[in-house]
């Protein structure tokens, strides 16, 4: 009873703070509920809605959303607290004998829990269809855009535009002289002292500015290790240091404006948005002179000449001015409503201004470099990748075409292909100085581990070797997410901004359904995680089991060799479950996978198999183990290893034959150490029959004795074999060692010394044969060949 008076003190002293948030919450939802089906209606109704009230409805239907989500998140422990306190409380008695003060407190629970209930399904509900409507609202949008771009319009070279554009210029600069004012008077409206402290900053920050840019050489000289890191790092930070001073000097005059203007004041988004546009435009433009690199050509990334870099130096800064002013020209006309002929005007003069200048610095890059290597030798010639040969020809077609379609009339078309072309190059541009910098980072790390590496006695170690493929894997992937991310991002201009991009990616959260499994990448992140984990684990726990547990136990070196290769085949088996399991595959769910796969073990895996399931057999039953001299098959060596597929065994060479463990099951194996290590040591003498036997059994005895590999025990012995064909005397000499791989020295050091210690004592190895001499009769005379004779003469006459 006393617990239930204090939960009950508890709950009256928590329920005005938590009625009060209730209420709060049930408003905002009321409202937005409101909102939602309002502009549902909208979107459902007879009259199309304008592209700036689409794009207006959507921003307050992802606002709703967030709310709504976060309602959602808010209520949630509280109702688990309700269920939790019920649950406490027990279930009623049936006869009814519960206390009045804890049936009371009862009534209060279950009312507390079906209230928030409601209110989190109607969070939930707005949740899901405020998204619905934003997809709907940006669809009809983007629709509405590609429509809009081959629309035509009266070209900029016609009088009749610009006699329209005349007839609606006074109310659009009156109108342009309203919002200058309201400018004028909320910056007048800001204590001199607030724009003193913002000049201040400025002041600061430009001095920051000059301060890094002059130690930033330094510092990456210094301080960045050797190689291309340096210039990547440099170009980078330079990007970044040009976007400083331009962008806190945007956000300081805005402060200024806006400082007494309240939050919801429409000014507010007008110049927060010039203040990304002159973030950009800095970017822009530092971007560009980091990749040229003008002053300090050693340090530049792109394979530029001199001449080329130094003639563009100011394009950047040209192009990121333009887009500056054209991107404010754009807002100001959206913020005062200005006409069609001046929105047209507007978009067509920049685009046409823009595309001309883009068009220009291609032009010139291109005379520059052939200038230049037309005046350079030919072993100073850098050549261009064929990859930026291809961009600039696709880019001096697409803006000719951008520029040909303004003036021709298709404003909305031309511009758009302008657009597209500067934020594809900013975009390369980027992708191309990260990802330069990200491969650099990492090779420049692997250099440093190898020759860290190289100077140590053993060479790489295991754990360098793992270091490193994590460090080639991490630059891959992240080298591949930032061409993906700039990929998605080059969509930005079809309709859809950076931030809608970047938040459609929520919806990567539900995945994709693949029959019965539900593939997200956050679970797909979380099985490789576990894998690796599980993978970590198990390999420390296979290593302390063999290190330190199984040398405790009586099983030889063969044997624990064995059992830790069996603990990695499990460690693999349970890594692998247990990375499936995390991803929602459950065992029972891959039969469809095996009885698919047995068609293909049934044929082309059989060989695998069949020696996986050989290697499982030759560690179970251990006919060979590690450190067996084993012969098979004219190959004969040491084991050195039994893998899951085959075996590796030394020769005497140092050469590795790989065999397949079926060969050791199906095939007759020579296992020379399989029962004892011991190995035998013969010795095979022919010697002649009249030898002294007893001498030479005695002298060859001895030698094996004397040897200090030989074995006491078992014995050493001499024996005779029998008498050979050529009437010598065998003698078989035999003794053991310690090993196999003794016997082939051991037996040449006891030929040596035996061989030389016969004849010392008197014993010949060999006896010379006699010879019989027998008289043979002379051969007979053998007709002698008739004397020549010369034409002419006669016979009985010699020649002159």
């Amino acid at each position: 009873m006393a617990a239930c008076l204090l939960m009950l003190a508890v709950a009256l002293l928590c329920a005005a703070p938590a009625a009060r948030a209730a209420d709060e919450a049930d408003i905002a939802l009321d409202t937005a509920r409101q909102q939602v089906e309002r502009i549902e209606k909208r979107l459902a109704g007879d009259t199309p809605m304008a592209g700036s009230e689409l794009a207006e409805s959507r921003r307050v239907l992802l606002q709703l959303q967030e709310d709504a989500d976060r309602i959602a998140g808010e209520q949630a422990p509280e109702l688990d607290s309700a269920k939790a306190r019920l649950a406490e409380l027990g279930p009623a008695p049936a006869d009814g004998t519960e206390a009045a003060d804890v049936a009371e407190q009862r009534r209060s629970l279950q009312k507390a829990i079906e209230t928030l209930d409601a209110r989190i399904k109607l969070a939930r509900l707005l949740v899901v269809q405020s998204q619905q409507l934003a997809d709907q609202a940006a669809g009809e949008r983007r629709d509405r855009f590609r429509a809009a771009l081959f629309e035509r319009t009266d070209s900029i070279l016609s009088p009749s535009f610009w006699n329209e554009l005349r007839l609606n210029a006074t109310r659009d600069l009156q109108r342009l002289q309203q919002l200058g004012a309201t400018m004028a008077a909320a910056a007048a409206a800001t204590p001199a002292t607030a724009w003193a402290a913002l000049g201040a900053v400025v002041l600061v920050v430009f001095g920051l500015r000059r301060w890094l840019s002059r130690r930033l050489v330094a510092l990456t000289a210094e301080r960045a290790p050797s190689g291309r890191v340096r210039r990547s790092l440099y170009a980078v930070a330079q990007a970044l240091l040009a976007m400083l001073v331009p962008g806190v000097a945007a956000y300081a005059v805005m402060r200024g404006i806006v400082w007494t203007l309240p939050d919801t004041d429409p000014l507010r988004e007008l110049l927060g948005s010039m203040v990304g546009a002159t973030c950009f435009s800095a970017y822009v433009a530092g971007i560009g002179s980091a990749l040229l690199a003008a002053k300090r050509p050693s340090w530049r990334l792109l394979p530029l000449p001199d001449d080329v870099a130094t003639g563009l130096r100011w394009h950047p800064t040209y192009i990121g001015a333009l887009i500056f002013i054209g991107w404010v020209v754009q807002r100001l006309g959206t913020q005062v409503q200005t006409s069609l002929a001046t929105e047209v005007a507007i978009n067509g003069v920049y685009a046409l201004l823009l595309g001309l200048l883009l068009a220009h610095t291609v032009r010139r890059g291109e005379r520059l470099r052939l200038h230049s290597h037309a005046v350079r030798d030919e072993h100073e010639y850098l050549p261009r990748p064929t990859w930026m040969t291809l961009a600039l020809f696709f880019a001096r077609a697409l803006l000719a075409a951008s520029v040909l379609a303004i003036l021709v009339g298709y404003v909305a078309l031309g511009a758009f292909v302008v657009r597209q072309v500067s934020w594809i190059a900013v975009l390369a541009m980027t992708a191309f100085v990260l990802d330069a910098l990200i491969d650099d980072v990492a090779t420049a790390w692997l250099g440093s581990r190898a020759a860290g590496a190289d100077d140590t006695a053993d060479g790489e170690t295991p754990g360098i070797r793992l270091r490193r493929q994590a460090t080639v894997l991490l630059s891959g992937a992240l080298r591949l997410t930032t061409a993906l991310v700039a990929l998605v991002l080059i969509l930005a201009p079809f309709g859809e901004g950076p931030s809608d991009l970047l938040r459609r990616t929520d919806q990567l959260r539900d995945g994709i359904t693949v029959g019965e499994l539900q593939l997200r990448p956050t679970a797909v992140l979380q099985a490789v995680l576990v894998f690796l984990l599980a993978t970590v684990v198990l390999r420390a726990v296979k290593r302390w089991f063999a290190d330190r547990f199984l040398p405790t136990t009586s099983l030889d070196a063969g044997m624990r060799a064995s059992v830790a290769t069996l603990l990695g085949f499990l460690g693999t088996v349970v890594s692998i479950g247990l990375g499936l399991s995390a991803i929602g595959l459950a065992l029972d769910k891959v039969a469809w996978i095996a009885s698919a796969l047995s068609v293909g073990i049934g044929f082309g895996l059989q060989a695998v198999v069949s020696n996986f399931v050989s290697g499982l057999i030759l560690l179970a039953e251990r006919p060979v183990k590690v450190g067996d001299w084993v012969a098979l098959g004219g190959v004969e060596g040491d084991i050195r290893r039994i893998n899951v597929r085959a075996t590796e065994i030394q020769m005497g060479d140092r050469s590795t034959v790989i065999v397949p463990n079926s060969e050791f099951i199906t095939k007759v194996v020579r296992n020379v150490t399989h029962q004892s290590p011991l190995g035998l040591v013969q010795i095979k003498l022919p010697m002649p029959l009249d030898t002294d036997t007893e001498r030479a059994r005695e002298i060859l005895l001895q030698a094996f004795v004397d040897h200090p590999d030989i074995l006491d025990t078992p014995a050493p012995n001499v024996q005779l074999d029998g008498v050979d064909a050529a009437g010598n005397v065998v003698f078989n000499a035999t003794g053991f060692v310690n090993s196999p791989r003794q016997s082939y020295g051991v037996k040449s050091a006891l030929l040596f010394k035996v061989l030389q210690a016969l004849p010392a004592a008197g014993l010949p190895l060999w006896r010379q044969p006699s010879m019989v001499l027998r008289e043979v009769a002379a051969p007979a005379a053998l007709p002698q060949p008739p004397e020549p004779r010369l034409p002419g003469s006669t016979s009985g006459e010699s020649p002159a």
